[in-house]
């Protein structure tokens, strides 16, 4: 444990400043916005030493590690406060604090009603967010993971679009119905932990993942989890609520939906649902890779069908994290490493392209494609910015989409998805050919309405958005070995975990006995 509370400092700080910024005056909005805008900056401050401690680079095991004794009940039940981060978790924590401010500062001309509250869920929300990553009590993690449902769900409920309480009702539903099936695993987790001895620290998971379940119950809880994971990535079938929710969204809520609270998912599975059922991963690897593929190719193919610009990056986003899912599943390095570092740049390019779409919607009041055309000419700025942005969305050589989807493609063929690698090959095609598309109708060709030939190009404040995303695209794209050095150990760890698990064995009128070296002889759940 270290001594200094970095961590708690980092995640609970937004917090603070919440409580500071209910005391302002409502219709200050300069100062509202202001405040919450130097509260992030020191966040994502505070937040900087974790990217320069090399100890990721030689080890897997957690740092910055604080635990304390949170809710006793007797002897039986323990709930602790338990938080480290390791090199998984490394760098979506620095994503988190990275792109708050970016989407504080995307508010200063989209957001002018009910200010206050507004800046409030946003801060709410950066706590929940780093809560959820920094978690080693799995209890834990679902109180920061249930706590982030509801700043999002009024932040689109109230800010929202014309379709709000429809997106907002959709995104509830269906994430609350994953989280309760979480819910009901984690308790038969905890009871099986405990019936094997393993519940002193809690809701560990570093000793949940000592427990080896035996037959269809770790099936079940597997499924418990994957589902509820699944909804949170999206994958195919349960998509549907992010395209309603990405579109109604105010530009700030779409920039922290796709940067981060979707890659709760994609963290959910690398954290909990592999490591801690190794067995039940590798029985539905095949199908869960199939449904990651259709989902590249699907999510494809109804972004090129999209006539509202924002829809079409939302539908991009159900390809992409297919992608990511596909690489985590192929469980060797290659695939990993590129799953991994495809989070980080789903998260920059697509928050990215989502500001872009917000810059246009402000100035024109339309997302309909149709309605731009030849604004290239008045809008140099933008059409440069926008131009990087697609070339990183479609993975060009150079970019950190390349690099991502290369070894996602490269880890997949490598294992034993080869067919699978193949069909999603198809998806990069055509990303390219509906990011293209876009980008051509939108911003050349003749000036089909009078009201673009009077666009302003990006100010500066809209310029100081994006320059820190366009050197991050190219800062991964070209030196990549800075993010990969770091979570290495920690990825190489989890393949361990996975496929060099010892099997469980029924033993002749025993209950089931787990071969785990330091769980030798003891007795489990049968």
């Amino acid at each position: 444990m270290n001594e200094f509370p970095l961590l708690s400092l980092m995640t609970f700080f937004p917090i603070l400043g919440m409580l500071v910024l209910l005391f302002l005056p409502k219709d200050s909005q300069g100062l509202l916005k202001g405040f919450t805008l130097i509260v992030t900056l020191v966040t994502f401050a505070i937040s900087l030493p974790l990217a320069f401690n090399d100890v990721f680079k030689t080890s897997a095991a957690m740092q910055y590690t604080e635990f304390a004794r949170w809710i006793s009940v007797g002897d039986y039940f323990q709930m602790n406060y338990n938080v480290g981060v390791d090199g998984i978790s490394l760098w979506l924590v620095l994503l988190t604090t990275f792109i708050m401010p970016i989407a504080v500062l995307s508010t200063w001309k989209a957001v002018d009603k009910h200010v206050k509250g507004y800046m409030a869920l946003l801060l709410l929300l950066e706590t929940a967010m780093l809560g959820a990553f920094i978690s080693l009590d799995l209890f834990l993690f679902y109180i920061f993971w249930e706590l982030m449902l509801i700043p999002m769900y009024f932040m689109i409920g109230i800010w929202g679009g014309k379709n709000r309480i429809y997106a907002a009702v959709k995104f509830f539903i269906y994430t609350a119905v994953g989280s309760l099936l979480m819910l009901v695993a984690i308790i038969a987790l905890y009871y099986m932990a405990a019936q094997a001895g393993l519940a002193g620290d809690g809701f560990s998971i570093a000793e949940f993942y000592k427990l080896n379940i035996a037959g269809s119950k770790q099936n079940w809880l597997f499924l418990a989890f994957a589902f509820s994971f699944a909804i949170k990535v999206p994958m195919f079938p349960v998509h549907t609520w992010l395209p309603d929710a990405h579109t109604e969204a105010p530009t700030a809520g779409s920039v922290i939906l796709a940067a981060v609270l979707l890659k709760m998912g994609t963290y959910g599975y690398i954290r909990f649902a592999m490591p801690l059922f190794p067995e039940a991963t590798m029985q539905f690897i095949p199908w869960l890779s199939a449904l990651a593929v259709f989902g590249i190719v699907y999510g494809a193919l109804v972004a090129m069908m999209q006539t509202d610009v924002k829809k079409l990056v939302a539908y991009s986003s159900v390809s992409h994290l297919g992608f990511v899912m596909l690489g985590v599943f192929a469980l060797n390095m290659e695939g990993l490493t590129g799953g991994m570092i495809q989070m980080i740049n789903h998260g920059i390019t697509t928050g990215a392209l989502f500001l872009i779409v917000g810059f246009l919607y402000e100035r024109r009041q339309t997302r309909n494609i149709a309605d731009f055309g030849g604004i290239a000419k008045k809008m140099p700025i933008l059409t440069t910015i926008f131009m990087i942005v697609t070339f990183s969305s479609i993975g060009l050589p150079g970019t950190n989409g390349f690099v991502g989807e290369f070894l996602i493609l490269l880890g997949a063929y490598q294992g034993e998805l080869r067919w699978f690698a193949a069909v999603a090959t198809t998806g990069v095609i055509l990303g390219a050919v509906y990011m293209l598309w876009m980008f051509q109708r939108v911003m050349f060709g003749e000036l089909k309405n009078p009201e673009n030939e009077k666009l302003q190009d990006l100010s500066l404040r809209e310029i100081v958005l994006m320059v820190p995303l366009v050197i991050c695209i190219f800062w991964i794209g070209l030196l990549p070995n800075s993010f990969f050095e770091k979570m290495n150990p920690s990825l190489e760890q989890l393949i361990n975990q996975v496929k060099n698990r010892p099997a469980v064995v029924q033993v002749e009128n025993s209950p089931t006995v787990s071969l785990v070296p330091e769980l030798k002889n003891k007795v489990l759940l049968d």
